[in-house]
């Protein structure tokens, strides 16, 4: 069943002169097909028009039934966390470098948004995960994120020693430099560049990622979408807590890093012909049989 889209936001990368002429010209696109258009106040700020109504991210939420996004994966990610309770769509623009999430060319975007505002687009639900920091049994850090939390050693250069339980459960003692959990979103990322499985995005899947770790026999696992993920660290250093590399936290030993997933979810709209095997292929390098 396809969506009805009436009023849609558009969102730029902060600080980046290059999206100004292509967001004016999608915003003309739009109005164009009679279709109310917002943007958000740090895109207006760029901009410097009001022929679009300015509303900050939670208003937003609110009124649009579209969002679109102009710029790289990281500003994907912190459009996707701040509007994921709201349920809003996205839909992404590249203007960054590999483009995961951000999947549209910009040179051909009104095609492709033509073709997807009259109903043609695959829908995809991304998992998020919830982080919390309980020190003292106090909660004192909490973040959403869509990529991965990760429990890294600072720039002291001494490795963390922590353990693992999942559901309760102990699962090993690690000196690493640090470990990653990673949804399915998030394989591609951090995690990969650490030795970590791809997941599909349609799974619900957790995976757990060591990095660096002392002992070799330490390896990536993957866990079920219930689990619940506690890290204790025993030797913190300087270690903190990272969610999708935006959100950062100084931790303490005896301090307990709990990751879970989330209740909300991220809906990404894709043009009709999107194929996530072929983006594959073509943002990591992936090739054929080799020339004779």
């Amino acid at each position: 069943m396809s969506l009805t889209f009436k009023t849609i936001a558009l969102i730029g990368k902060h600080k980046n002169p290059e999206i100004v002429e292509p967001l004016l010209r999608l915003g003309q696109y739009l109005q164009s097909r009679n279709l109310e258009v917002l943007q958000d106040c740090l895109t207006a700020s760029q901009v410097a028009t009001e022929e679009y109504p300015a509303l900050a991210l939670e208003e937003i939420g609110a009124r649009a039934d579209l969002a679109i996004v102009l710029g790289g994966d990281g500003t994907m990610l912190n459009i996707a966390r701040k509007l994921a309770p709201f349920d809003v769509p996205l839909i992404g623009v590249n203007q960054g470098r590999l483009g995961f999430l951000t999947d549209l060319s910009i040179d051909t975007m009104l095609e492709t948004l033509g073709a997807m505002l009259d109903g043609r687009y695959v829908i995809e639900r991304r998992m998020l995960l919830y982080a919390e920091v309980v020190r003292s049994e106090a909660n004192v850090f909490s973040a959403l994120a869509l990529n991965d939390v990760a429990v890294n050693r600072g720039s002291g250069g001494s490795m963390i020693e922590f353990e693992v339980h999942i559901n309760g459960e102990y699962v090993y003692s690690l000196r690493a430099d640090g470990l990653i959990v990673a949804t399915p979103t998030g394989s591609t990322a951090y995690a990969l560049s650490s030795g970590g499985p791809i997941l599909h995005p349609g799974l619900d899947l957790i995976a757990l990622v060591p990095v660096s770790p002392h002992i070799l026999s330490n390896r990536p696992i993957v866990v079920g979408p219930d689990a619940t993920v506690e890290i204790l660290l025993h030797r913190a250093a300087d270690a903190r807590v990272h969610s999708d590399s935006h959100f950062h936290f100084d931790l303490q030993e005896n301090d307990k890093v709990i990751v879970q997933r989330s209740p909300h979810t991220v809906r990404l709209l894709h043009s009709a012909d999107h194929c996530y095997y072929r983006m594959l292929r073509e943002k990591l390098g992936w090739s054929g049989f080799p020339q004779k």
